[in-house]
């Protein structure tokens, strides 16, 4: 099975993307810095690396945009769609490499993805959905819980998103109980698949498929062509590729906290 964009677009649209939690700071001068707000752990997370600057001077330019936002520590996505490529330059510096995410895509058709009968699935809609996902998302990323206004404000959030066909969020249960998630946000045709999160008591029941399922079935419905998603090695990246995804490339995360 091959993607309906070529390898070229799929490698751009990944590099592109880039999250920016509500409150957060950003740049996008040379590549894009998003200083993360303390719900997220705080630090300077960066990916999409465009610039005329040589590697040396685009890292440096990273390190005094963060020591001016005086977060804790800079956080630099690498991967294969980047101009210049900075890893080696970071490596010099004595960054530590954290994590690695493999991109995956695949056409988004009507093939069915199976899943377990005793698994639903969602899409949020509701106050008491966005407080499923909290619980779920809480101890899975190690965030901040919501406080009241922030549950509104999510779910405001949400409600926008799906009244302008442009993203939602899936919900999935077992026996009526909340236990994993993930969100789509639909860009030039793409599906990009995020945050999915499962309770750890609950991980190998089929609910991360579920959660593929119902978001590409929105995606689908909205007229996203090819869905994409940064798959990690040891936890979805298995799942991904037994329900059709194809290996496009890496992107690897190094840490500076020697500032």
């Amino acid at each position: 099975m091959s993607a309906v964009h070529s390898t070229d677009e799929i490698l751009r649209n990944a590099a592109s993307w880039v999250w920016v939690p509500r409150e957060a700071e950003q740049s996008s001068a040379h590549l894009a810095l998003v200083r993360y707000p303390p719900r997220f752990g705080g630090g300077v997370w960066e990916s999409a690396i465009d610039s005329a600057l040589d590697a040396h001077d685009v890292v440096e330019f990273a390190v005094q945009r963060t020591r001016e936002w005086e977060a804790p520590h800079l956080t630099i996505w690498v991967g294969p769609a980047d101009g210049p490529n900075v890893e080696e330059e970071l490596r010099t510096r004595g960054a530590v490499h954290e994590d690695t995410v493999t991109i995956f895509a695949r056409p988004i058709d009507e093939s069915d993805i199976p899943v377990p009968a005793d698994v639903s699935a969602e899409i949020v809609r509701t106050l008491d959905h966005v407080r499923a996902v909290d619980a779920i998302n809480v101890p899975v990323w190690a965030q901040t819980a919501l406080d009241k206004q922030g549950l509104h404000t999510e779910l405001s959030e949400i409600a926008e998103s799906l009244e302008a066909n442009a993203g939602a969020r899936v919900l999935a249960s077992v026996g009526g109980q909340a236990v994993s998630t993930g969100g789509v946000t639909l860009v030039d045709g793409f599906a990009r698949l995020w945050g999915a999160a499962t309770l750890e008591g609950f991980r190998g029941r089929g609910t991360y498929r579920a959660v593929l399922a119902e978001r590409l079935r929105y995606a689908a419905a909205h007229g996203a062509r090819t869905a994409i998603v940064k798959g990690r090695v040891a936890t979805s990246a298995p799942i991904l590729e037994r329900c059709g995804f194809v290996r496009y490339g890496e992107e690897r995360a190094y840490r500076l906290d020697r500032l």
